[in-house]
């Protein structure tokens, strides 16, 4: 149904990584179907609309073609809602209803009733979202979707140097210059936090360890949240000055902490040939 959580959902399928295709018209499903036997896509998802009501018609040959692919699996999932709530989320976006462009509301979401009433009956999966939030939503649909197997959500630790300016794209930035520096022992300086002479420095501390007791009692409590919410991934920054010894041993240490619980990746941004994910 229009005004049922389309985008919410599309966006959901994508970071389960599923090659989403919006409002394509049913009688292109078979050179689609080509593209896909003959590539790499392995989930796929078609969204279907009557903003393309013209070519609608054409859904059901189109889909019972796909039922009959015996190296496919296929699945049709309804979204709904109460019309009472369709009704205020199209007037708080200010859209009309594509089936009742100048009429009332109500007219098109019964008319769009009608017309979907049997992809409705066909449909495995059926979820109404009257009651739910975006966070809801986007749970709903990894309950569907995702394997018990697979791990959608990760954790990617960087290190940096705030003498070349913080990340953009972190979710959370710590500050480590307060610690002791290796760059002024000189045998350390041309070093880095992944030798084990400097790690064993950095990590000899009190203060460091102190630190870390309190991040990773921070990291634990946060990251569970994060995944409920919905996140696909979070990026935690950490800093030093330059971005090769304090920064870098903390990031290899949180890596190993917390792939024991995640999908973990580490990168170093001032040494960009030093990244890996951890399994």
């Amino acid at each position: 149904m229009s005004g049922a959580g389309k985008t919410v959902t599309v966006q959901s399928l994508e970071d389960l990584g599923f090659f989403c295709i919006d409002n394509l018209p049913p009688a292109l499903i078979p050179k689609l179907l080509d593209l896909v036997e003959g590539g790499s896509m392995n989930r796929v998802a078609l969204v279907m609309d009557l903003r393309g009501r013209e070519f609608f018609e054409q859904v059901f040959s189109a889909v019972s073609m796909l039922g009959d692919k015996p190296n496919l699996h296929t699945h049709i999932l309804f979204l709904d809602a109460e019309d009472s709530k369709l009704v205020q989320r199209f007037k708080e976006t200010r859209r009309s209803h594509p089936l009742a462009p100048s009429g009332p509301l109500l007219d098109g979401i019964k008319e769009e009733r009608q017309i979907l009433d049997e992809i409705k009956g066909r449909a495995r999966y059926h979820i109404d979202t009257t009651t739910l939030t975006p966070r809801e939503l986007r749970s709903e649909i990894n309950k569907l979707f995702t394997a018990p197997e697979e791990l959608t959500f990760n954790v990617h630790f960087m290190s940096f140097g705030f003498k070349r300016g913080i990340p953009i794209d972190a979710d959370l930035v710590f500050d480590v210059r307060f610690l002791p520096n290796p760059h002024y022992i000189e045998r350390m300086r041309p070093l880095t936090g992944m030798d084990s002479d400097v790690a064993e420095y950095v990590m000899k501390w009190a203060d460091t360890k102190e630190f870390l007791v309190k991040l990773e009692d921070m990291l634990t409590f946060l990251l569970p949240l994060y995944k409920q919410e919905g996140k696909s991934q979070v990026i935690i920054a950490i800093g030093c000055t330059g971005g090769n010894h304090r920064s870098v041993t903390l990031v290899e240490h949180l890596a190993d902490v917390y792939s024991k619980n995640y999908l973990v990746y580490k990168s170093h941004r001032e040494h960009k040939d030093r990244g890996e994910t951890i399994e």
